[in-house]
């Protein structure tokens, strides 16, 4: 009779963790994917959980974050910048840009944060410094400045490179948690679609590659995905609790989304 009680237990808590995804973590500690992951309440200055923070890690499209923040912090947002060549030969993700197409710096903003393109990220590096190299020892000088030590950028889309680029989750959770002090970087990152124009009128339709953006979780987590194969997924992104502003970042994950739900719900408390 006992054993045919544990089975029916058994049974129960299968069927539920299968209907209800979020109970397994609710039952024990989650075993999570990812190579490394930061979860922190920003406002009350508490780490909620973390997992190897200062290990070095492939960015991959997360670097989009530091591009996004030195563009807010040197160019105005309602500027028009121009489409080099160069920029039109950056792989995949990109929006296909035209050499001499001119877009403002918001719609190319929008396309980074949303789309992660990575032709209008270099467009925006060569409009702030002059040139993408240029541009990337901004990323690496303003890192520093962050207190992100540990960092160092090769590009300012994240792709893979001949030259050495890394970063650690703690400190993408330092920039990410400046460049959500920008209104307009807070507020792009929430939208699901988006359609920017070039000044000649061209339209070009955004979709955002934030998969939680369009589950049906209780609460929305808003942030920059990235992914390589060398980086596998990644994501940094933040949610509120009350009064406080939680960021989470993954790094190196083979189950990106299931691994933040977790962590969230066991880590922050908080039903996704």
């Amino acid at each position: 009779m006992r054993s045919r009680k544990i089975c029916i237990a058994l049974l129960a808590h299968f069927i539920l963790a299968a209907v209800f995804p979020g109970i397994s973590a609710m039952a024990g500690k989650p075993q999570v994917t990812c190579q490394s992951v930061i979860f922190s309440d920003s406002t009350k200055v508490k780490r909620l959980y973390g997992k190897r923070v200062h290990d070095r890690v492939l960015p991959a499209s997360t670097a989009k974050v530091m591009t996004a923040l030195i563009v807010l912090e040197q160019l105005g947002l309602d500027s028009y910048v121009t489409v080099s060549s160069n920029a039109t030969k950056a792989q995949p993700t990109k929006l296909n840009l035209v050499p001499g197409e001119q877009y403002k710096v918001r719609d190319l903003l929008y396309a980074i944060l949303i789309k992660s393109a990575n032709d209008a990220s270099i467009v925006l590096a060569e409009a702030v410094a002059g040139s993408h190299w240029k541009f990337v020892q901004m990323m690496n000088a303003r890192a520093k400045r962050l207190g992100a030590k540990n960092t160092k950028f090769a590009n300012s889309n994240g792709l893979p490179s001949k030259a050495s680029q890394y970063t650690t989750a703690y400190d993408m959770y330092l920039i990410f948690r400046q460049a959500l002090k920008n209104k307009f970087f807070r507020e792009a990152i929430k939208f699901k679609y988006k359609t920017i124009y070039s000044k000649s009128g061209r339209e070009i339709g955004l979709k955002s590659h934030n998969k939680i953006l369009f589950k049906d979780w209780r609460q929305k987590i808003y942030g920059k995905t990235g992914y390589t194969r060398s980086a596998k997924s990644c994501f940094v992104g933040t949610l509120q609790k009350g009064g406080s502003t939680l960021i989470i970042g993954v790094f190196g994950c083979t189950n990106r989304w299931e691994d933040i739900k977790s962590i969230v719900s066991y880590y922050g408390g908080i039903a996704l």
